[in-house]
């Protein structure tokens, strides 16, 4: 077994170095530059105004972006996606731009991220991409080591009070989480410097965390996606992020009903097993 996989397996995070081409950094960048410019419908500033710094937040960019859509699709990560989690067939679930300008002082929370999404099942691989040089001054991701064995399933909190999604969190009536104090208690946290082209990985029941971009000079521009391998199924228990209006007015509709296989062309079908 390869030691990113079995360090996901184990530890709930890993990082691959060197993961994507450098032309694939380079025309992500523009493409990014050009969404910055042009905010997307469902688009969040989590700065708020007068405030220094920008946290800039965008969802299901691939669904308007022909640059995103053949990143999220003919990249190596879908391939990557397909041998971490044995799959027969890797289907796209969404994508979310995450970007802290020099000096943004607005901190990503603690969370995990299963909790936010109408999914359930294991095969869901969450990936991080970089598109700039990250430490601990820029903002890196923090994890908490084997947390996504504790079999806890906790309440999603917002990045931001005034986003519009903290009403709609509670009606999950999950068990929130612990003060920080006590969750840090005794447990280790993984973290990696980046340079563009690596990726973390991590299952979606793990812990993690960033702060704010200290930097005074360096951006952070990074891209999460998600992957979706065979076991994966459509959850409509309330409370996930798609319940927020602003969101669903960009996507089509949703047709699955609770536990239903994944399908559909908001969920695209990016890689399959020519083999099998």
């Amino acid at each position: 077994m390869k030691s990113w996989i079995e360090n996901y397996h184990n530890n709930g995070a890993a990082v691959i170095r060197g993961a994507l081409p450098l032309d694939w950094v380079e025309r992500m960048r523009v493409a990014i530059q050009d969404v910055l410019d042009n905010p997307g419908d469902a688009s969040l500033e989590y700065t708020k105004e007068g405030k220094p710094g920008r946290y800039y937040g965008d969802f299901f960019i691939w669904r308007r972006h022909e640059v995103f859509k053949d990143f999220i699709a003919n990249s190596p990560l879908p391939a990557l996606a397909a041998e971490l989690m044995n799959a027969q067939t890797v289907r796209f679930f969404y994508d979310q731009l995450l970007v802290k300008e020099p000096g943004t002082a607005e901190e990503t929370p603690w969370h995990q991220d299963l909790p936010y999404w109408p999914l359930r099942g294991n095969d869901i691989m969450s990936v991080w991409v970089p598109f700039d040089k990250v430490s601990e001054a820029e903002g890196s991701l923090h994890y908490i080591k084997g947390s996504h064995k504790w079999g806890k399933f906790y309440a999603p909190g917002a990045f931001n009070k005034e986003s519009g999604f903290s009403d709609i969190y509670e009606k999950a009536g999950l068990e929130p989480l612990p003060p920080i104090d006590e969750l840090l208690d005794g447990q280790e946290i993984l973290c990696w410097d980046m340079e563009p082209g690596d990726v973390l990985l991590h299952h979606p029941l793990t812990l993690h965390h960033a702060s704010g971009n200290a930097s005074a000079t360096t951006r952070r521009r990074a891209l999460a996606l998600r992957y979706l391998g065979d076991d994966v199924r459509y959850d409509t228990r309330a409370g996930t992020f798609l319940d927020n209006p602003k969101v669903r007015a960009t996507l089509p509709e949703i047709t699955l009903g609770d536990g239903d296989k994944i399908s559909g062309e908001l969920f695209p079908k990016v890689w399959t097993n020519t083999l099998a």
